[in-house]
């Protein structure tokens, strides 16, 4: 079974940590994004780009924004969907599920951003489907979080906490290193 990359949010807008409450984890998410989508398209396997189009105004990653743009080192070829989201899962609102069902596709690569957020929900929802889901560890970031009450939230708390809640139960978590020897 060949397996889609689906690669999330890798937009421009997460550069500014600030607006996303800071100390992001994991510096080398976007890296090991792109090393994914090298080995997929020297494989010739299905790719699709996810991006979040914000309905909040004041969003990095607004489509009026100029964070709203992919990071410099994707840019989608003509066969690589790209899928536009405005909320945390890619498949509400969207054609994902058709497009993998259509394709046949069974087995789902996931990276991008959030860990917590749009990473998460969409593996959840992936893993409800049916699909067979690996979560590239390496491959993902997220930033601190407040809680309710205040309450501070160390962002590489947040990305393991959120990776051990998808392991096993949505999803197989691995690093990028693993998957692609397993690629070859």
């Amino acid at each position: 079974m060949t397996p889609a990359l689906i690669l999330i949010d890798l937009q421009k807008g997460w550069e500014d940590t600030e607006f996303w409450g800071g100390n992001r984890n994991n510096p080398q998410a976007e890296e090991v994004a792109k090393r994914l989508l090298q080995a997929w398209r020297k494989l010739n396997f299905p790719i699709f780009h996810i991006m979040h189009a914000s309905k909040e105004f004041d969003s990095r990653l607004n489509p009026n924004h100029p964070g709203f743009d992919l990071i410099d080192g994707i840019d989608p070829r003509e066969n690589e969907p790209v899928i536009e989201k405005n909320v945390n899962s890619a498949f509400i609102g969207t054609d994902l599920k058709e497009q993998l069902d259509k394709a046949g596709i069974q087995t789902l690569v996931i990276a991008g951003l959030t860990t917590n957020h749009c990473v998460s929900t969409t593996t959840r929802m992936a893993g409800n489907f049916g699909y067979r889901v690996y979560l590239i560890e390496d491959g993902t970031a997220t930033f601190d979080r407040k809680g309710p009450e205040g309450q501070h939230y160390d962002a590489q708390l947040v990305h393991e906490t959120a990776l051990a809640s998808l392991h096993g139960e949505f999803a197989t978590v691995v690093k990028s290193s693993a998957m692609l020897q397993h690629l070859g």
